[in-house]
């Protein structure tokens, strides 16, 4: 039985601009120093990501960048938000450290209840809900610890999936969450990003999953953003767009491939703050 969007729900997003981006040191295997980066297209990418959450009728709230955080941008590395609990970031490379405790500050000035992480984790970077569940990556930027605290915390079961491509350093990379719906869950990922047992996981949990090719995942077509009938996605994933128009969403091609030279794309740039 093959499953179709349910229909969009407004959404609350928390961005970053982009003023101080730049690929400055290597992280991941998509940052390169000797390629150039472009800050003012990066910005102008940025905000048409931003324009086409606002069309869409979304909330975006913003954060200020900070000198010397060029990966601040990736906003949904910065926290997991459920519930309005802000379980905070705690990054692994000492590049990205800083960016933690600048997300939960924001969110605790604003009244959130913030809890700081005692085990390392990237956020929503690796941590993706989807219906009662939470998806959580582990294998290159986050650690098992932070599943059981994400658990803990949240009150939802917290599913733990292996990647193994280090090209798919995140679980945003390889899995999208295309519908929330409890009722329904819908998600698309990439097999190949993970662990033969994982993929069993995911094949037992979601049967009617929309399968990545290579070509989606390398674009990053992965990194897409749904609010549960639009699909903000990277305008080379044409196969990934082909299966979700067939599926009744509506595929949205946002060029965002400035920032991809930092490995991110839409979802990296996009912090959903559930409430």
């Amino acid at each position: 039985m093959t499953a179709y969007a349910p229909g969009a729900t407004p959404r609350h997003y928390l961005m970053c601009e982009p003023t101080h981006y730049t690929v400055s040191y290597e992280i991941n295997p998509w940052m390169d120093r000797t390629r150039t980066t472009d800050t003012e297209l990066a910005v102008r990418q940025w905000r048409t990501l931003r324009d086409t959450y606002l069309d869409l009728g979304h909330t975006v709230d913003t954060i200020d960048p900070l000198p010397g955080l060029p990966d601040m941008v990736y906003a949904a590395n910065g926290a997991t938000v459920v519930g309005g609990i802000v379980y905070s970031a705690r990054f692994l490379y000492p590049e990205r450290q800083p960016e933690g405790p600048a997300y939960q500050k924001w969110f605790a000035d604003r009244g959130y209840v913030t809890h700081t992480a005692a085990a390392t984790n990237e956020g929503e970077g690796d941590m993706l809900v989807a219906g009662d569940l939470v998806l959580a990556g582990t294998g290159f930027r986050t650690e098992r610890p932070a599943h059981a605290e994400a658990q803990e915390l949240f009150g939802r079961p917290v599913v733990s999936l292996e990647l193994v491509d280090p090209r798919y350093y995140h679980l945003d990379t390889a899995l999208a969450v295309l519908s929330s719906d409890p009722r329904d869950p819908q998600i698309a990922y990439y097999p190949p990003a993970f662990s033969p047992g994982s993929r069993d996981v995911l094949a037992r949990l979601f049967p009617d999953a929309v399968l990545a090719d290579d070509d989606d995942a390398a674009a990053l077509g992965l990194n897409a953003v749904s609010d549960g009938l639009h699909v903000v996605v990277a305008p080379r994933a044409t196969h990934l767009a082909a299966q979700l128009r067939e599926r009744g969403y509506e595929p949205l091609p946002v060029d965002t491939s400035e920032l991809l030279k930092g490995g991110g794309g839409a979802k990296c740039c996009t912090l959903e703050i559930r409430t």
